[in-house]
Formats: C-alpha cells, structure tokens, sequence
C-alpha cells in the first residue's frame, strides 16, 4: 500500500521529456501507486502526429482533452476530441492520435495500469543520441508489449495533413 501523503502536482512541476512534436510531462508514476495508474501529461506541437499505429497489450489509456483539438484514429474510426472530452483507447486496439489543430493542444492521459509511463523516458533517451535505432526500437516495444506500425506513418500524414516528427513547440 503506498504510503505517501496527499500532494500538489502543480503546471510546472514532474519531470518532462520531448518525443518529437509531443512532450510527456510525469505528473504520477505507477511507483506511486503500486502500478495502479499513471498519469502523464502529453502537450502536443501543432498538426502533430503523436506516434504511428500502434497497440499495447497490457494498458489501456484515457485522454482528457485539456486545451485544442485532439483527433484519434481508434481501429477504423476517427474522433476529434474537444476541450473536456475524454478519449478511451482500450488495450488491444489499433491508435493513435494527433494535434488536430494549428494551435498548441494538451491531454491529460491516465494509463491503467501504470508502468508504461517509464516506456516515454526509455524513447526519449533513445531519440536524444541522435537516429534511434531500429534494433533497440524493437526491443524497447517488446519490453513493454507494444507492435507498433512504422510503415503507417506516411498514410497517416497524408490523411489527417500533420507532421511526425513535429517541430518542438
């Protein structure tokens, strides 16, 4: 059982990584809550793209929309979630999701159960040496039961008319 005292997260507080276009913000780690939970705060660069198709096999995600437009791709549906909308990619189902705006958008993402959140510092550190590695990409989505579909990347560019990476905001 966690021990720790009732606490303020506040807007400047937790550490945060850049991914390319979308920053992870760690607000509550899983090690927080004996992996109940994490939450991570993703601000995301205008008409970024946040990741390629992908899926996890053990999370499920919850994306508050808490400023702009987010869109999602969601197995074969779209949505575009608004400022207050809460965005359900359960574990199992083909996603993604993206700034769908020209302005600046955050989401607030609680992943069930926590410990995926550790997966954004392990990318982060291997996009800051430079061109990752398709070796050690692979790895790192296997360690933490995730496919990810790097050939989509192009279609869904063209598609929803955003960029991945995206320009740092």
């Amino acid at each position: 059982m966690a021990t720790e005292s009732p606490r303020i997260v506040g807007p400047r507080d937790g550490q945060t990584v850049f991914l390319g276009g979308v920053d992870a913000r760690f607000l509550i780690g899983g090690e927080d809550c004996e992996n109940r939970l994490a939450v991570v705060e993703h601000p995301l660069s205008p008409r970024a793209l946040a990741a390629p198709l992908h899926r996890h096999h053990r999370e499920d995600e919850y994306s508050l929309v808490l400023e702009g437009s987010v869109g999602a791709l969601l197995g074969e549906s779209v949505v575009i979630g608004q400022v207050g909308d809460l965005i359900f990619k359960p574990r199992g189902q083909w996603h993604t999701f993206w700034n769908a705006g020209d302005a600046p958008a955050r989401i607030l993402e609680i992943i069930s159960p926590g410990g995926f959140e550790n997966y954004f510092r392990e990318l982060a550190a291997e996009l800051s040496a430079g061109t990752p590695d398709p070796q050690r990409l692979a790895s790192l989505w296997s360690r933490y039961e995730i496919d990810m579909d790097m050939s989509s990347v192009p279609k869904l560019v063209a598609r929803f008319a955003v960029r991945f990476p995206a320009a740092p905001h």
